[in-house]
């Protein structure tokens, strides 16, 4: 699939639609793809945006549904020629948006929910100063260890690392315009959702 175009083709001019940004940042572990997927099922004209990754698909995930899955050629052209809206390395993979992707569905006037690193939401907040910002929180960094552990994804060289990574993105948090707390998923999904819908209407 193409992650350079939306899903269907609209020019790429994000000042000529009313469509607004949201960007959603945690540490892994915090739970972030959860509440994301429970806004999708109740917001359903909400566009999510799919980001590009140099990393190999895990079980269950979808190209072009979960992730465009790309070479480390293929992502280095696209850095060269400059279309990606924001990239970052992470965890020795890379990650980005499709500037093309994000223009196009914000110039149809369509609300576009990005999930991204502390990182690419810098570089989201330079090009679209209007975004609206959200941190999933972890009530702790015991709280965090524990879930990273029980996923049992990865062994405990990469946890450390991403127990590291999250100290660092944790002291980030004040510079988003909302935290939510996800210490209870019920609790949490409901404000997330919550904060979409006071933003979009």
């Amino acid at each position: 699939m193409d992650p350079m175009a939306p899903n269907d083709p609209v020019a790429p001019d994000k000042s000529a639609g009313s469509g607004r940004l949201f960007v959603v940042s945690a540490p892994s572990g915090a739970g972030k793809s959860t509440l994301c997927q429970a806004a999708r099922k109740q917001l359903p004209d909400l566009v999510y945006s799919v980001s590009s990754t140099t990393r190999p698909p895990r079980s269950g995930e979808q190209d072009g549904r979960d992730y465009f899955f790309v070479s480390r050629e293929d992502f280095q052209k696209g850095i060269d020629k400059g279309l990606w809206v924001e990239w970052a390395q992470v965890h020795d993979n890379y990650y980005g948006t499709s500037a093309r992707f994000i223009d196009g569905h914000l110039a149809a006037g369509r609300d576009v929910l990005m999930d991204i690193d502390v990182q690419g939401a810098r570089q989201i907040l330079e090009r679209y100063p209007q975004t609206i910002t959200i941190f999933i929180m972890v009530p702790s960094m015991a709280a965090l260890r524990q879930r990273l552990t029980a996923r049992g994804q990865d062994d405990m060289d990469v946890i450390e690392k991403r127990l590291r990574n999250a100290k660092a993105e944790i002291a980030q948090k004040e510079r988003y315009r909302y935290v939510v707390v996800n210490d209870d998923l019920p609790a949490a999904i409901d404000r997330f959702v919550r904060i979409l819908k006071g933003e979009a209407d």
